[in-house]
């Protein structure tokens, strides 16, 4: 299988620092919200590891399963645990996809920050089927859903930029519709060194769309509510077992 992110892993992580100085505090309150007390966190999609790092702080002792399939961001997700010595202790990396990553029963949360639309929407029902077979009573999975939420054309837009040292480092991405469902992004990166380029990559990969009144239909299926969490903007949403939920969760 191919890994896409063996050439945008350079950029990725960090490019997507200032995202996480939101994101990050929401999926913490999120996290301390879950009613289960006990359990294996499962994190899908690890990436480079910000969310493990929010995961150490937000549930603390809690061992926590870190799922990333690409070799290229593993590295980066490894090397961040291993300076860490809590997250040592406590994360365990598996090199594995959505799909055929093994979890314990009982499972305390499940993060899926940045990865719904990478599944089919079969591998996604097959995913909300999981949790509610597999999580411990009153554990939650927390996902987020970003727009474009149709299969429409995006324009190209700069998402992101750093500047380390005398180094820029930017990103751009566009997408196109391929599919009922689907749309398929191009991802630009790039680093220049006063003004001048040094190094260009981009990447395409398939997206599944879907509203939300969409995706709590297909989780009530599986017997999870959806409900909506934090700030809008973020699209933060938690899954429980639909005859366990209480009040809102914001």
């Amino acid at each position: 299988m191919s890994d896409p992110y063996e050439r945008s892993a350079e950029y990725l992580d960090i490019l997507i620092a200032e995202a996480w100085d939101a994101l990050g505090p929401a999926l913490a309150d999120v996290l301390a919200r879950v009613r289960a007390t006990i359990g294996t966190v499962v994190d899908l999609g690890a990436g480079s590891g910000r969310g493990v790092r929010v995961i150490r702080d937000a549930l603390p002792g809690a061992p926590v399963l870190a799922v990333e399939p690409s070799a290229a961001m593993r590295a980066v997700l490894l090397a961040r645990v291993y300076e860490d010595a809590e997250l040592r202790r406590r994360v365990t990396v598996v090199p594995d996809d959505c799909a055929g990553a093994e979890w314990p029963d009982g499972v305390r949360a499940v993060v899926a920050l940045n990865m719904v639309g990478h599944l089919p929407p079969g591998q996604r029902r097959a995913l909300w089927g999981r949790a509610a077979h597999q999580l411990a009573p009153g554990g939650a999975l927390v996902f987020n859903i970003t727009p474009p939420f149709a299969p429409v054309e995006v324009e190209r837009v700069r998402m992101a930029g750093a500047v380390i040292g005398e180094m820029e480092y930017e990103g751009w991405a566009s997408a196109r519709p391929t599919g009922a469902d689907e749309i398929t992004w191009r991802m630009e990166y790039g680093v220049l060194r006063r003004g001048r380029s040094l190094g260009r990559a981009s990447v395409e990969y398939r997206w599944w769309v879907a509203t939300e009144e969409a995706l709590a239909a297909e989780a009530a299926e599986a017997g999870l509510a959806l409900r909506r969490a934090g700030d809008p903007a973020l699209g933060l949403c938690v899954l429980e077992r639909a005859d366990t939920t209480s009040s809102h969760i914001g």
